[in-house]
């Protein structure tokens, strides 16, 4: 029999989230991530096993105030309760009496309420969490707001003109599942197959939400066709939507150059990035790219910029790519292919969208690779103690390094280079080592320390091994890194 679904990760964020309900006094937490990062679940997991039964669940829409007041009735009505609200007012009173008798509110998509037509609402609830907070120990219910837009949440709730700055009590702010959680999925699922690994993660990355998608759609264990098939081409594919709805309508049709370009072409700079608009736009975009860059970058965080290991951090080597991996796959390799579902056969489009999926994992494997290797070190396992996050090196001169590593404890430092097919690896050597040698050049204090060569792929071969061995360089695939997690 099939196992069935069940609460991956998180141990962490759970037992925090515990200890604010153990406490039984009010409380005010933030929960701020990503749509589908698993907010509402790690609350639901937390209030089963504090069996509290005393709970109501609020979705505030994009809306004006009818909207949201609305939504509200009907979630009220959803969940058993008399109550009814006519306006903002009433709505944050509501949350007053309820927290005083004992009830836990979550009010999801809280940063909708930033949006200028529903702005008085904070300063409502103001009052209402200042008169509960004053009673804090008398009062057993408590407040949760969770939010997706990383800026809007931080107006609302840490601005210091903002009205309920310094209110919050807790805050919790959930990545991505780590790997180790990834693998505990696939363990009980599918499998942990290295090319399963990375095409999963390619997609999905660490969205608890997208890999049960693919467990209730049957197709976690399947091949990458069927996969690709029932989540994105077939007429009740779940994901076919997601990123257009979740992602892409936030920004309103603004910024889809740049993110079109930088999901093709990861690791861009601006200048790169003002060429590429350029050409397209005949420079009348081209002027905006720097403001387009930070609004993605800090409103959004859909974007971020990475600076070569031991840049300073004003360095003008930055390079530019999309967080999130499921963006990334969509932009670059899904979008348009789904969209052409009513006009081509499905086969040929599923073809092309795997093809280019293969591209971006060249990329991925990168990411991944470096992921691993940070899990390992702290957790003890593997022979490599990390002392500085993994990153790689690049400079003007050319010099492109996938991986460095350094171990301060050890004297030790070690450059890689990753590639998706196992037979480009030995044409790599040559230029790795030669950039590893720029590298020392630029970091002197590294120029006694011991030196190490790793090559990295998704599989490779005993012999492949041997002959990486012969060539004074590691070799490394997913099974070795992924080994004990």
């Amino acid at each position: 029999m099939a196992i069935p679904w069940s609460f991956y990760g998180r141990r962490t964020e759970l037992s925090q989230l515990q200890a604010i309900l153990a406490r039984r006094r009010w409380f005010f937490l933030q929960i701020s991530g990503r749509r589908r990062i698993g907010k509402t679940t790690l609350i639901q997991e937390a209030l089963n096993a504090d069996q509290r039964a005393r709970t109501l669940y609020l979705q505030i829409p994009d809306s004006d105030p009818v909207g949201v007041v609305a939504a509200c009735n009907g979630y009220l009505e959803t969940f058993g309760r008399p109550e009814r609200v006519s306006a903002l007012g009433e709505l944050a009173k509501l949350v007053g009496r309820l927290a005083e008798t004992g009830h836990i509110v979550a009010i999801d998509e809280f940063q909708y309420f930033h949006r200028k037509p529903l702005g008085d609402f904070c300063s409502l609830l103001q009052a209402e969490v200042d008169r509960l907070a004053a009673r804090a120990s008398e009062i057993t219910g408590g407040l949760i707001v969770l939010g997706t837009l990383h800026a809007e949440m931080t107006a609302l709730l840490e601005d210091r003109d903002a009205p309920l700055f310094n209110r919050a009590t807790d805050r919790l702010d959930l990545g991505h599942l780590d790997i180790a959680s990834i693998l505990e999925i696939l363990r009980a699922h599918a499998d942990t197959a290295p090319q399963r690994l990375l095409f999963l993660w390619n997609l999905f990355e660490g969205v608890p939400k997208f890999y049960r998608d693919a467990f209730e759609q049957g197709v976690l264990g399947a091949d990458r066709r069927e996969l690709l098939h029932r989540l994105f081409f077939a007429s009740s594919s779940p994901l076919r939507g997601e990123a257009d709805n979740w992602f892409l309508r936030e920004l309103r049709g603004r910024y889809d150059m740049v993110l079109q370009h930088l999901a093709k072409n990861p690791g861009c700079t601006n200048a790169e990035i003002e060429a590429a608009i350029t050409q397209v736009s005949r420079g009348g975009e081209a002027k905006q790219v720097g403001g387009y860059l930070k609004i993605l970058t800090e409103r959004y965080r859909m974007i971020e910029r990475k600076l070569p290991i031991f840049a300073p951090a004003k360095a003008r080597s930055g390079r530019y790519y999309i967080r999130d991996n499921f963006l990334r796959a969509w932009l670059s390799a899904l979008q348009r292919p789904v969209s052409a579902t009513a006009f081509r056969p499905p086969e040929e489009l599923i073809t092309q969208a795997d093809e280019r999926l293969a591209t971006v994992e060249g990329f991925a494997l990168e990411s991944l690779a470096s992921q691993l290797y940070e899990e390992r070190s702290r957790l003890g396992l593997g022979d490599f103690p990390l002392s500085e996050r993994i990153r790689g090196y690049w400079d003007r001169g050319d010099v492109e390094i996938d991986l460095v590593a350094v171990s301060e404890s050890e004297r030790r430092i070690r450059f890689g280079t990753c590639r998706r097919n196992p037979d480009k690896l030995f044409e790599s050597l040559a230029g790795l080592r030669t950039g590893a040698e720029a590298f020392i050049q630029t970091h002197g204090r590294f120029c006694d320390w011991r030196r190490e060569f790793v090559a990295i792929s998704p599989e490779i071969t005993p012999e492949f091994r041997t002959r990486l061995r012969h060539s004074a360089v590691i070799a490394q695939d997913l099974h070795d890194l992924t080994a004990g997690l």
